[in-house]
């Protein structure tokens, strides 16, 4: 399992599977985001299934799917409350979590300033500077 981080609360990892529930709970995360289309991947990882095993080992489990099409305001907000209102560590996870780390950057980008969410991304392994316009656009705006 390869969880990254990107801020002392939130933290992303590709895909997981009902096996990493107990190293996610070790590693102190109390909340879980799939940012992961079903569509991308077989039954045995669908949303709800991993849902389930999250919740039964004590977590909240929260499903948001990105893609590029759905990347929009109201996934984004939902992306930032969740992170918001948890008690604890946030795990989000795609298929590399780079799409949970676009969210991120995207859902703090009028509150954060722009290099220090480049930094953020950069510092978990994600060179997002090719996001950097529209960064800046959602921040002066």
């Amino acid at each position: 399992m390869d969880i990254r981080q990107i801020t002392p609360r939130y933290f992303v990892s590709p895909q997981i599977s009902a096996e990493d529930i107990p190293a996610v709970v070790a590693a102190g995360i109390s909340t879980v985001i799939c940012n992961r289309p079903d569509a991308e991947i077989p039954p045995s990882h669908h949303a709800l299934a991993l849902k389930a095993t999250a919740e039964a080992a004590g977590l909240t489990f929260v499903v948001n799917p990105l893609t590029h099409d759905t990347m929009t305001p109201d996934r984004l907000a939902l992306q930032r409350d969740t992170l918001e209102q948890s008690d604890g560590k946030v795990l989000a996870y795609c298929a590399s979590g780079t799409r949970s780390t676009v969210a991120w950057c995207l859902g703090h980008a009028k509150s954060i300033p722009v290099d220090d969410i480049l930094g953020a991304a950069q510092s978990g392994g994600y060179a997002l500077d090719a996001l950097r316009p529209t960064l800046e656009q959602i921040a002066a705006s």
